[in-house]
């Protein structure tokens, strides 16, 4: 079975969103956001249908009135797809695609179908698949004719139609495989980790809502110039870069964006993405300081507890240039605007300060007769300056503390 993803040409040109207001989230908000991830995938949209219920009908979400009300409004407004703010049971699927006569999608089924677009590497494009594959699993048995229908629109970038309705045990192998691929990727990445941490070099990842600015950051703080674009995940793939402050060396890691009901079976898909952010050794957690940043970092929070995440973490309240009252925001965040490099410093100093005890910044005596001695363990620090006179070299330096015994005669005390 081939692992490589494809776009489907043909798409559906106009959406209408739709959700259920049972008072438990803001549906306004929701659908926004729903309205944004429509974008990023590529389907504009031309209104909106809502119910107020307890909770969703259990054969058709809506109630069957509001669905056949859902359908002359989609021939007015000439809409051909359905978005649901939701993810919807197959049964409920098929029972709205019956009664409105119309492709249908959840939430999930769109948020995928970004992954695939947005994914480049080879491993984001099998975690991809994998996400794709779980979703659909449950959904096969007696589903032929519905994904059938699913195979030529959006929803379906990646594993295929061909793909989609083999047989459940083909599928499952095919789980099997992916994810015995993606462990083994995932071990090397640990043992990269590992040689990392030997190596005294502190890795800090960057987590938070999509879209807040997370790949800016990345490049204004490690002079980089990784892609930027203003849509929903467009970060997928890991990117690791460099970064030095005062003099003391850091890795600094992107991650994919989180988002509100993001998949569990996403989230077990990157697993191994995010295994460097969790085994990081602090996390900026950065939050949008202009939009919803309580949900942004509850859904972050929340998401990282699922994934046992238990590093320190310092919040960043970026694209703050604006703002002029403070009050409501965590006590603890550090304001800053990456797009116009405003309150980095500030950043800079509270991420040093948090690795306070792991690094000495020291002047070390070494003595000309002791040139060969030093320069044997000269890899483990870094040489900040160095004065020559008669006596040796006067060298500051930073070092890490679990080498700090190897320059014990050498340190001025």
């Amino acid at each position: 079975m081939p692992t490589e993803l494809y776009e489907n040409l043909e798409a559906p040109k106009k959406a209408v969103l739709a959700a259920v207001d049972t008072g438990e989230y803001d549906v306004e908000t929701s659908l926004e956001e729903l309205r944004e991830l429509a974008r990023t995938a590529g389907y504009p949209v031309v209104g909106t249908a809502t119910q107020k219920l307890q909770s969703p009908v259990a054969a058709t979400f809506m109630g069957s009135g509001r669905l056949l009300e859902l359908k002359e409004y989609l021939e007015a407004v000439e809409a051909d797809l359905i978005i649901f703010d939701e993810e919807l049971s197959p049964a409920q699927l098929r029972n709205i695609e019956e009664l409105c006569d119309c492709p249908v999608l959840d939430r999930t089924m769109l948020i995928l179908d970004i992954f695939a677009k947005n994914a480049q590497s080879s491993e984001g494009k099998l975690q991809v698949e994998l996400a794709q594959l779980k979703y659909m699993y449950p959904r096969l048995k007696g589903k032929g004719e519905a994904l059938s229908r699913l195979g030529g629109g959006i929803g379906t970038r990646g594993p295929g139609e061909s793909q989609l309705e083999t047989d459940r045990r083909h599928i499952r192998r095919r789980i099997d495989y992916l994810e015995s691929k993606l462990k083994n990727i995932e071990t090397r990445r640990s043992l990269l980790s590992e040689r990392r941490k030997k190596n005294a070099v502190k890795t800090i990842a960057l987590v938070g809502y999509t879209n807040t600015g997370k790949s800016t950051l990345l490049n204004l703080l490690t002079q980089s110039d990784v892609f930027v674009k203003d849509q929903l995940f467009a970060t997928l793939d890991p990117t690791s870069r460099k970064m030095e402050i005062d003099d003391v060396e850091f890795m600094l890691i992107d991650t994919v964006g989180f988002l509100k009901n993001l998949p569990h079976d996403l989230i077990d898909a990157f697993h191994s993405t995010l295994e460097s952010a969790l085994n990081c050794d602090l996390a900026l957690i950065v939050c949008d300081a202009t939009g919803e940043y309580e949900m942004q970092l509850k859904t972050t929070l929340d998401t990282l507890d699922a994934l046992h995440f238990n590093a320190p973490y310092i919040v960043v309240m970026n694209k703050s240039e604006t703002l002029r009252d403070f009050e409501g925001y965590p006590t603890d965040a550090v304001f800053i605007s990456a797009k116009e490099n405003l309150g980095t410093e500030v950043l800079k100093r509270e991420i040093l300060k948090r690795f306070q005890n792991d690094y000495v910044f020291c002047s070390l005596r070494v003595p000309y007769r002791s040139v060969s001695d030093y320069n044997a363990n000269k890899k483990y620090l870094k040489e900040r300056n160095i004065i020559f006179n008669d006596f040796g070299m006067l060298i500051d330096a930073v070092i890490p503390a679990m080498y700090i015994s190897k320059f014990h005669d050498f340190i001025d005390r």
